[in-house]
């Protein structure tokens, strides 16, 4: 008994010396990438924003850095927000992730941070509409060696053909934030449905039926796990 005590305590120590420092070195190199992407978007919106004098201030970029772990743009009727996850994750088994070489080479090397950009309507957070949906645009993976990829649809694609050969950078955090603007911006609102709103309750309407019957989102013509929503064919031209 004594023997398996003994080697039950050792065991905790490796793992605190291994797999605990490890994940401390993932997160702070994650920490450092959200820095990073927080002073890109402070300032394109400065850079944005003193091109666009004489125009409609509704169009201007606002940027609010809301905690440590959350930042958001707003950029004319959308809303992006960029949300580090503080916990550190491992790829799923069946994560394309693992057969790459980089990855079978270390397994620790699929300990990755993750940065989440989703895109929102910004009326949705203006008028407290809480039902209202977003959608997530793309997300940043961040592993110990500051080694880097990006999963989504669409433009901003599932990125790790060079995953193990190139470390996130300035100019790399910046060409993913523009391209989620860019791809946010393409896809506008669309109809809701008539049959989810042609009914109403008393309550609905007292509370104002715009805000609490008809719950809003784009539909931004790609299809992310189990998102019901539309794929390119379906989009209305």
């Amino acid at each position: 008994m004594a023997d398996e005590i003994t080697q039950s305590k050792v065991q905790i120590v490796d793992t605190l010396k291994g797999k605990s420092v490890l994940k401390q070195k993932v997160f702070d190199n994650t920490a450092v990438a959200f820095m990073m992407v927080k002073e890109i978007l402070k300032n394109l919106a400065r850079d944005v924003n003193g091109n666009l004098t004489g125009i409609d201030q509704r169009i201007r970029m606002e940027y609010t850095d809301r905690s440590t772990f959350d930042a958001q743009l707003k950029v004319a009727g959308d809303l992006l927000l960029f949300s580090m996850h503080s916990n550190i994750f491992q790829f799923d088994r069946e994560h394309p992730a693992w057969k790459t070489a980089y990855i079978q080479k270390n397994k620790f090397n699929a300990y990755s941070g993750i940065i989440n950009i989703y895109n929102f309507l910004a009326d949705s957070f203006k008028y407290s509409r809480l039902d209202d949906l977003g959608y997530l645009i793309a997300r940043i993976f961040v592993n110990h060696e500051n080694q880097y990829f990006v999963e989504g649809k669409r433009q901003m694609g599932m990125l790790f053909t060079n995953y193990g050969n190139e470390a996130f950078s300035p100019e790399s955090l910046k060409k993913i934030v523009y391209t989620a603007i860019n791809y946010s911006l393409e896809f506008d609102l669309l109809v809701p449905p008539y049959d989810t709103v042609k009914i109403a309750s008393v309550g609905q309407a007292e509370s104002k039926i715009q805000h609490s019957r008809l719950i809003t989102g784009k539909r931004l013509g790609f299809q992310f796990n189990s998102d019901d929503v539309l794929d390119d064919n379906s989009k209305p031209q």
